[in-house]
């Protein structure tokens, strides 16, 4: 994203907020066929500044309105407060990415992201609502095996991907966890909790 907005502060240390994306979403849903929306595959769309701006929510009022189907895929229990919206409409569900169970591990490499069981009480209460529920296990980081047993009862499916980038590789040598980083790693713990 950095190529096209032509900032030069390290990720995650800026955030452009589209005041106006509600007005050119009411525009656009006009013009499309209808599809399902993923909200959102870049970046959260539950940052902190969703609290001032509610450009996810007069979004998701939007898209609800009109019949779209949306997916919503966040780290942060801020989603609970747009249950209203979520509960009304029929195609709307939620995953929380979800890495590890181990929050130390969380803070290692998501120090700003909301602590582990925040999200998954937050992903238990939608799902007891009923709302559809997935968590994102990806990347699969070490601590991943604790999941299953956390996730058991809030969710209808799971995702699970490997580290299929090397940003973070500096964390593993860091902490002495390269072995977390091999094929043999993901795939016995994709396994593990597939057959969980």
């Amino acid at each position: 994203m950095k190529r096209v907005t032509g900032h030069r502060e390290p990720w995650g240390t800026f955030v452009d907020v589209k005041t106006n994306a509600a007005d050119l979403l009411k525009v656009e849903i006009m013009k499309k066929r209808r599809g399902k929306v993923w909200v959102s595959g870049v970046c959260d769309p539950y940052q902190p500044l969703e609290k001032k701006y509610r450009l996810t929510r007069q979004c998701l009022e939007i898209l609800a309105g009109q019949g779209w189907p949306v997916t919503i895929q966040t780290r942060s229990p801020l989603v609970l407060r747009d249950m209203d919206i979520i509960e009304e409409s029929r195609d709307i569900e939620v995953g929380f990415s979800i890495t590890t169970a181990d929050d130390d591990i969380r803070k290692l490499f998501e120090p700003h992201a909301p602590p582990i069981k925040a999200r998954i009480e937050a992903l238990g209460e939608l799902h007891e609502a009923g709302i559809r529920t997935f968590a994102m296990i990806a990347p699969v980081l070490p601590g991943a095996e604790g999941l299953a047993d956390l996730l058991k009862g809030k969710v209808d499916s799971v995702l699970i991907d490997r580290m299929n980038y090397h940003y973070a590789d500096w964390v593993y040598r860091k902490y002495g966890m390269e072995d977390k980083l091999s094929g043999e790693y993901f795939n016995r713990v994709r396994s593990m909790l597939a057959s969980l």
